[in-house]
């Protein structure tokens, strides 16, 4: 069952855990709007569906989402393993509205949607995985770790029935990521380039139907091909491809490592005393968030900015935490303040050096 396969790299395991933290913040906006307004149609509610029957269940189990651009970032990762589950966009939230409200309608309660969301959002991680090749008879109902590497949804019974089932190749590697894929890891520069790349194609477009159509065909629609695309102009994905790496000295990879471990408590704070938080504070905590995530990127992206960029964000932490606690444990508080910042010297440093070797450059030039 188990095939002893590698778990991934800590580079891209990174990247995908910090879609999954921007995904979160976004959920702390997004799903208040999406729960309101499920409660208010499901008050006026047109059919009245029972907690316990089993026709609430199957109802809530229906779900679509064809926003391509909404859901590509989860498939940017070269790797597939567990961290891949995280990988998510903030639009998928934004696009997601309105899926689950018709249901409230039909009168299926609130909790069984929130139950089936939570189901639903665990049942995707176990299946992202390279570890596990067979699951016995699971295969022939649901979407397997084996399926799923080739397949989506919950069910995979929908893909035999309707004649869109694969089978796993066992002669042949899959190469995991986009058919276009970007080289880096880079999680805020991940979320938006896709949605820059979209509305740059639909601006070069020379008619307004074909503008319309490079928003709502498929992402390989151009004029005069069909609206999925032309197959045969497709790159081909069965060729063997180098995954997007860059070297990174061990002290930089713990370094990111454990900044990334504080961008993660410091976003469990921010959800456990979200009610109680000024909303500056919650601003301030989110932007924190947001640009611990883009620097890690950036410096595993060799981006020449970074360590500038790193000393700032160190520098503001200390500035904020030395006047109010972040944790609400005085140790790790103080223990953090320190770590930081001794970063922000250290970065300060690597700027410097950055900044004098790009001025000799120039000079040379």
């Amino acid at each position: 069952m188990l095939k002893g396969k590698p778990v991934g790299r800590l580079n891209d395991s990174l990247t995908s855990m910090g879609h999954g933290l921007i995904y979160e913040i976004s959920k702390l906006v997004m799903r208040g709007l999406e729960l309101y307004g499920y409660k208010w149609l499901y008050e006026r509610r047109v059919v009245d569906l029972d907690w316990s029957s089993p026709i609430t269940w199957w109802v809530a189990a229906i779900g679509v989402n064809f926003i391509w651009a909404a859901h590509q970032v989860h498939h940017s990762s070269e790797d597939y393993n567990i961290t891949t589950a995280f990988r998510q966009s903030i639009f998928q939230r934004f696009f997601a509205i309105g899926f689950y409200h018709p249901l409230a309608l039909l009168g299926v309660p609130l909790p069984a949607i929130l139950v089936h969301i939570q189901f639903n959002l665990l049942f995707q991680f176990w299946i992202h995985t390279e570890l596990v090749e067979n699951c016995g008879p699971l295969e022939w109902i649901i979407n397997t770790p084996s399926h799923h590497r080739v397949h989506h949804g919950v069910f995979i019974v929908w893909d035999r029935m309707f004649g869109t089932f694969q089978q796993e190749k066992k002669d042949e590697k899959i190469v995991y990521g986009l058919v276009e894929q970007p080289q880096s890891f880079n999680v805020i520069w991940l979320q938006f380039y896709y949605m820059v790349a979209v509305l740059r194609k639909a601006k070069s477009m020379t008619t307004w139907g074909d503008t319309l159509r490079a928003l709502f065909y498929g992402p390989g629609w151009f004029p005069g091909t069909p609206r999925l695309g032309d197959p045969d102009t497709f790159p081909d994905v069965k060729a063997s491809r180098t995954k997007y790496d860059r070297y990174l000295p061990l002290w930089e990879q713990v370094y990111v490592a454990v900044h990334f471990a504080v961008a993660l408590i410091v976003q469990q704070v921010l959800t456990i005393h979200l009610m109680t938080f000024s909303w500056v504070t919650v601003l301030g905590y989110i932007i924190f968030i947001v640009v611990t995530t883009g620097i890690i990127g950036a410096t595993y992206d060799g981006w020449w900015w970074a360590p500038l960029m790193e000393a700032i964000r160190c520098a503001a932490y200390v500035a904020y935490a030395r006047t109010r606690p972040v944790t609400g444990y005085p140790q790790i508080d103080a223990a953090l303040v320190a770590y930081f910042a001794v970063s922000t010297l250290v970065w300060a440093s690597r700027s410097l050096t950055v900044l004098n070797v790009a001025t000799k450059t120039a000079k040379l030039e």
